[in-house]
């Protein structure tokens, strides 16, 4: 694992966060190239791609922070430590959605519109943001089968590992390039951001088996795995009731 990537003194360069970055730079960019495509003006993009990742980051650091509030309580200067990572996407991924939701009233643009411009690059900078837990060492998978004896031996560890970010990048890359193909011929307003959450929310729960960091609740399912459950199916009930309507 390479969790800081370069030191410059008393600065260290994390990989989490490079590869954040670099999915944020790189997918402002695609999705401003393609804005007028939408009916949207691309001068605006980047201040809807800026309020999407300060809502994401709050709510993905907040939901870690409450789920582990009896060592945050004790210290409370970590919250801030976004160092080693400590996000979780559906936190993210929930007020990202409210500040785009704001964002697009407050300039009056249609958010279906806007959020089947933008979601293709979520995936995409989820993608590479996997990446970056990789190299961090965190989400890391469960131990290997003896009947599939592949995987990865992280630093303190003594067992083989499934690699699940790298089954997460694979798989979100998958969505990102499915979604980017149908977004030339969407049939409705949402269809491509409900089509996100659906397969999001399928990968999510699948790779919740092979994850080894996050705790069982009831009936040895994780929390993802609940939440997954309840997008995956108000998702499907809205792309049915929407898909009569047509592009804004």
């Amino acid at each position: 694992m390479h969790p800081i990537l370069l030191h410059f003194g008393f600065l260290s360069i994390y990989s989490y966060g490079v590869m954040i970055a670099f999915g944020f730079v790189i997918s402002t960019f695609l999705i401003y190239r393609r804005a007028g495509e939408f009916g949207i003006d691309k001068n605006k993009i980047v201040d809807a791609a800026i309020s999407a990742l300060i809502g994401g980051i709050v709510g993905a650091r907040l939901f870690y922070v409450a789920l582990g509030w009896r060592y945050y309580a004790s210290n409370p200067a970590e919250i801030f430590n976004l160092s080693r990572g400590g996000l979780i996407w559906y936190g993210g991924f929930f007020a990202g959605l409210i500040a785009l939701v704001w964002w697009a009233r407050k300039t009056k643009i249609s958010f279906l519109n806007l959020a089947d411009l933008i979601i293709p690059y979520v995936a995409l900078t989820q993608g590479l943001g996997r990446i970056g837990c990789f190299l961090n060492g965190c989400c890391y998978g469960i131990e290997s089968s003896p009947g599939f004896p592949m995987g990865v031996i992280y630093p303190e560890d003594t067992v083989l590992r499934h690699p699940t970010q790298i089954y997460s990048s694979l798989a979100l890359l998958s969505i990102f390039i499915i979604l980017r193909i149908r977004q030339d011929t969407r049939r409705f307003a949402g269809e491509i951001f409900l089509g996100y959450c659906i397969m999001y929310s399928i990968k999510r729960f699948i790779i919740e088996f092979l994850r080894g960091d996050n705790p069982k609740m009831l009936f040895n399912l994780t929390l993802s795995q609940y939440i997954s459950m309840i997008v995956f199916s108000i998702s499907l009930a809205l792309f049915i009731r929407l898909r009569k309507r047509p592009c804004l």
